[in-house]
């Protein structure tokens, strides 16, 4: 399953709500990504632009694209950024791929 990276930003309501009652969001948030066939693999407060930094694994794009709109559905997020993650091993097999195309792609101003 894909690997993703998600930065996310709470609205001001609800890191106010979050100062007011602090709590644990970790299985929250892992009831709602397995509710999309996904994984928790990480959670972490964050400084910065972002308040909460996720590693996640899910089965497809769609999964995890499903399970981020029902989060930014619910009103508790001002925003965020989800990166596709590559392993090690993937990363090796597209180097492979890329290299079986070489000479494939003209870059502009050259050739034709």
């Amino acid at each position: 399953m894909p690997y993703y990276l998600h930065r996310i930003a709470f609205t001001p309501r609800s890191m106010q709500a979050l100062v007011l009652k602090p709590q644990d969001r970790t299985p929250i948030v892992k009831k709602l990504f397995a509710a999309h066939g996904g994984k928790l693999h990480q959670y972490f407060f964050a400084f910065g632009k972002y308040d909460v930094v996720i590693i996640s694994e899910f089965p497809n794009n769609e999964s995890a694209s499903a399970a981020l709109m029902t989060a930014i559905g619910s009103g508790a997020l001002a925003g965020g950024e989800t990166t596709v993650l590559m392993t090690v091993a993937e990363a090796v097999k597209a180097m492979k791929q890329a290299k079986k195309a070489k000479g494939t792609y003209t870059p502009p101003g050259k050739g034709r």
